[in-house]
């Protein structure tokens, strides 16, 4: 791979610490949500910074592939549903749901093929094939 950019984030303290980049864009407090058996306090926590990034990485997907196939998306938005659980061995799993609203498009069809395009191209969807459930969801206007 040649790189192109490297982000370098570091927490302290795990998910009830602090959480900061290099050049300190983020500089956050980091908190457990009271489900996971934390005490809810104010801060984010990995899930939500991992579907912000997510989310973002996947419109930018989406907005190439449209612009690939001269279709105009519309004022879109990408929203990532971001799950922790259990699995049946015990270990923690992530699911994510990806909810693509897609005023701009109005074929279904088209609509559908975007978004599994976008799948095929966004690093992070690459990097979390067949490692965890990720569910692709067109949002329409009716």
């Amino acid at each position: 791979m040649k790189t192109l950019y490297t982000a370098k984030a570091t927490a302290k303290g795990g998910r009830k610490g602090h959480v900061k980049t290099e050049d300190g864009s983020i500089d956050l407090p980091l908190s457990m949500p009271k489900e996971l058996g934390g005490d809810g306090a104010e801060g984010v926590n990995p899930e939500q910074l991992f579907g912000s990034g997510y989310s973002a990485c996947f419109g930018s997907a989406l907005s190439l592939v449209a612009d690939k196939h001269k279709v105009d998306l519309g004022d879109f938005s990408v929203s990532a549903y971001v799950s922790i659980g259990k699995v049946e061995d015990g270990n923690l799993q992530l699911s994510v749901i990806l909810d693509s609203y897609l005023p701009g498009v109005e074929d279904i069809k088209t609509g559908e093929n975007l978004i599994n395009e976008a799948h095929e191209l966004c690093p992070f969807s690459r990097a979390t094939r067949d490692n965890i459930d990720v569910t692709l969801n067109l949002l329409r206007d009716e």
